[in-house]
């Protein structure tokens, strides 16, 4: 059984969430969560096979009781006094670009089940393993949060999933006025562009013009590693040709 402080991933899929869990993996075991274990299975393989260490878990992040399992079986796989250095949402609810009329109120609860039921689930659930780590971990820990555009403009056609975007936002923002002077870096990153990606790269874009995950992952990386003396609360990241 690993001694090692963990990191804990929701949200890994092919893209950002597997850049992270790379990243995040070169220094603690990792659990990587997803509804569908399709998704995070070949990163767990990868990880493992190059000699790192990671679990997967499938969680839906939107249900209290799969939440609770996920944390029962992180302390079965890594002791029940284990330590968390850094957790990371990179979960999001349905992304729907519609005229507001033609919203449902079925797509309004798909949205607030994964960005803000999700977060609040997944954020009651690592804190207390955060804060337990405080004393002994290297770098402060982190639970950093994954926005979009969404998070600080609401453009037409996106109603439900900025206002979703923003709740995510505000709770965060709160978490770190709380829980940074308890030692906990509580961090939020605006993604703001096009992620490079197996689904995206068929869109014809040129690769300048979209957002390596692996730089995402390198971002998160470095707000991990800042000191308490010099903690970032938000980052925006996008592509130099990006409008914003």
């Amino acid at each position: 059984m690993s001694r090692k402080p963990i990191a804990i991933i929701a949200g890994v899929g092919p893209g950002t969430g597997a850049a992270i869990a790379r990243k995040f993996a070169a220094a603690y075991p990792v659990a990587l969560l997803s509804r569908n274990p399709d998704t995070y299975t070949p990163i767990v393989d990868a990880i493992n096979q190059s000699g790192g260490k990671a679990i997967g878990i499938s969680t839906d992040v939107s249900d209290s009781k799969s939440v609770k399992a996920m944390v029962e079986k992180v302390k079965q796989e890594y002791g029940n006094d284990v330590k968390v250095a850094a957790a990371i949402f990179n979960a999001s609810g349905a992304f729907v670009r519609k005229p507001f009329l033609d919203l449902t109120e079925e797509v309004l609860d798909a949205s607030y089940a994964g960005s803000v039921k999700g977060s609040f689930l997944f954020s009651q659930a690592t804190l207390p393993l955060l804060l337990f780590s405080t004393p002994t971990s290297e770098h402060p820990p982190s639970l950093i949060f994954t926005g979009a555009t969404a998070s600080v403009k609401g453009s037409a056609l996106f109603a439900a999933f900025a206002t979703m975007k923003f709740a995510l936002r505000a709770q965060a923002q709160s978490l770190a006025r709380e829980f940074g002077p308890k030692g906990v870096h509580v961090a939020h990153a605006v993604i703001d562009g096009v992620i490079d990606i197996p689904k995206t790269q068929a869109w014809g874009l040129a690769k300048e013009a979209m957002i390596d995950p692996n730089a995402i992952a390198d971002a998160y990386w470095h707000l991990h590693t800042q000191p308490k003396t010099s903690f970032t609360w938000e980052i925006d990241i996008r592509p130099a040709g990006e409008k914003w």
